[in-house]
């Protein structure tokens, strides 16, 4: 099982527990929806947090391995017009 998939069911199952818990709390029905929301706004900015981390340690890598194949054409096209 890839991890990918190992951290989307964990939290899918994070997700539905405090949904569960906060629908099983003893608050009014509009308290209870104020924390469904919130709940979700966390939800949504920390997944929107680790999208940009990924999304950003990519962009890195791909700019290093473009640098890199750079690098290497100019050395491999120097030694060529020897």
């Amino acid at each position: 099982m890839s991890a990918g998939k190992v951290l989307l069911g964990v939290l899918a199952g994070v997700s539905a527990g405090a949904l569960l818990g906060i629908l099983f709390a003893p608050d009014k029905g509009k308290v209870t929806r104020e924390k469904i929301s919130h709940t979700g706004e966390d939800y949504v900015g920390s997944m929107k947090k680790k999208f940009n981390d990924f999304r950003d340690n990519i962009t890195e890598k791909f700019d290093k391995v473009k640098e890199e194949v750079a690098d290497y054409a100019q050395k491999h096209k120097a030694g060529a017009d020897l």
